[in-house]
């Protein structure tokens, strides 16, 4: 499994989409059900699938899909 699918798997399981919903319009403002503990449980699962820390304004960039494919790039994980 690729690291891209890995990401799709986490949102697609914290927001229980298809990863067809996945794209640049994914985001805090489009998609229902997107808050602060949705938001948390997406950075922690993240953290734990790829191994690494996430700083806090990372996390709390953490607003769309595309923004969270760079914040995992800064991290030296290729997509």
């Amino acid at each position: 499994m690729t690291n891209l699918e890995k990401l799709n798997n986490i949102f697609c399981e914290v927001f229980s989409v298809e990863a067809t919903a996945l794209n640049s319009e994914f985001n805090k403002d489009n998609v229902e059900g997107w808050d602060s503990v949705r938001q948390l449980s997406l950075t922690s699962s993240v953290e734990d699938e790829f191994d690494i820390m996430l700083d806090a304004e990372d996390i709390i960039g953490f607003t769309s899909y595309e923004s969270a494919k760079d914040i995992i790039k800064k991290y030296d994980i290729e997509l």
